[in-house]
């Protein structure tokens, strides 16, 4: 499940500098080439050994820029071999120097030799940040569709100082990057407004006990990602599950939920705002008949739980559908994952669906990885070899990019539930 890829990360001079070490990691570990520009700032917080250790390739600084060693000139060499470049932490001196095109260091001369996205994550303190000169940097870097953004974020920086200007994390980073190396810096998806379900519903039986399923949000969060890094902005109705690496991400408005009634009445309120709703949410079939409002001794519990079907979300949506709409589900199954996904798709009367295993290493509920059938409503079908749900969510919305629009159908309404 490796993927390739050559990530040039360029580090200058702030504290941040140290969470690099672990986005150089995880790179290298995930098989990607990595290789490191320290700026002299830099190694005032950081060692090019580090950075060479954990990239398995030797660190570049501006002495080896400026050393004649190279057959041709080192900032060409590393301009055209980077597929991505990352420049982290980003300093209010680097940002200034992107936006007025100057190139005075190793770094800066690799960023105009090159052609690749840039991804850019600032740090520094508040009052630094908040600086009208810092913040018309910013703004114009940002226009420029060659530089993507992630963070900064708000919390307690290096000065003891609380408040804006603190780097992204890791584990915001690493998507992002994960993302660039698909999409090769295209925004394909700006523009769109995307809705998406994630996490397993709870169907409470009395406040603590409640029908419930093993969905994480995982593949939801992915999908989420991976939309939001190729333009587009997202409502996330979600039911209770982790939500820390979208909730700080602008483009993304978070709607939560419990219950599948809850669930439904955020689906349908928002979905006439949207021009394509992804499913991925594992919503409960049944619920119990009665919810009790305080706690049931063990003694009152019943013997045998009465239940009720619940109202079947995705069919629903299929009903008020609009020609320019695009509807996709997900399917979770065990054996047989194609011929139930096809069932699924006709009854529900979707554009699309993601079959996708759980009886499966590495797939399905939980998992980190994923794999996947996705059928349209044409026929078409195409397999998904394990991969990371980030991977996946990207082939996803390329597969679903190839699915025409269609007319709402008609058809009678149905009570059935979903585990989608």
């Amino acid at each position: 499940m490796a993927q390739p890829g050559r990530v040039l990360l360029g580090i200058t001079g702030g504290i941040a500098a140290y969470k690099m070490a672990e986005v150089a990691s995880a790179l290298a570990k995930s098989g990607i080439e990595v290789r490191a520009i320290l700026t002299d700032g830099a190694q005032e917080f950081v060692t090019p050994l580090t950075f060479s250790t954990l990239c398995r390739h030797p660190a570049y600084t501006d002495r080896d820029f400026w050393q004649p060693t190279q057959a041709r000139p080192l900032h060409i060499e590393l301009g055209e071999w980077a597929e991505v470049l990352v420049i982290a932490p980003l300093t209010a001196n680097t940002l200034a120097k992107l936006v007025y095109g100057m190139a005075d260091n190793l770094l800066t001369n690799t960023v105009l030799a090159s052609t690749c996205p840039v991804l850019l994550a600032p740090a520094m303190n508040t009052d630094m940040w908040e600086q009208q000169s810092v913040q018309r940097n910013w703004q114009q870097i940002c226009t420029d569709p060659r530089y993507h953004r992630v963070g900064p974020g708000a919390g307690i920086l290096a000065c003891d100082r609380v408040g804006m200007g603190r780097m992204a994390e890791p584990d915001a980073i690493l998507p992002h990057i994960l993302s660039l190396l698909h999409t090769q810096g295209k925004r394909d998806l700006a523009g769109k407004h995307l809705l998406i379900s994630a996490g397993g519903t709870r169907e409470h039986l009395d406040p603590v006990r409640f029908i419930g399923n093993p969905s994480t949000g995982k593949m939801g969060i992915a999908l989420t990602q991976a939309a939001i890094h190729r333009g587009a902005t997202v409502i996330l109705v979600h039911a209770p599950m982790e939500i820390q690496k979208v909730a700080a991400l602008q483009e993304v408005r978070l709607i939560p939920t419990v219950s599948a009634d809850e669930m439904r009445r955020a689906l349908l309120e928002w979905f006439p705002h949207a021009d394509w709703a992804v499913m991925a949410a594992a919503v409960a079939d049944v619920k119990p008949a009665t919810c009790s409002l305080e706690k049931l001794p063990k003694a009152a519990l019943p013997d045998s739980l009465p239940l009720k079907p619940v109202p079947d979300i995705a069919a629903e949506l299929s009903r008020l559908k609009q020609p320019h709409q695009k509807l996709i589900g997900f399917a979770a199954q065990s054996g047989d994952i194609v011929t139930p996904a096809l069932d699924k798709l006709k009854r529900k009367k979707l554009d699309a669906i993601a079959a996708n295993p759980i009886d499966q290493a590495d797939s399905g509920f939980g998992s980190d990885s994923n794999q996947a059938v996705f059928i349209d409503r044409e026929g078409r079908q195409q397999a998904i070899e394990p991969c990371s749900k980030l991977q996946m969510a990207h082939q996803l919305l390329d597969f679903v990019q190839g699915v025409r629009s269609t007319p709402p159908p008609i058809h009678p309404s149905t009570q059935s539930g979903e585990l989608s």
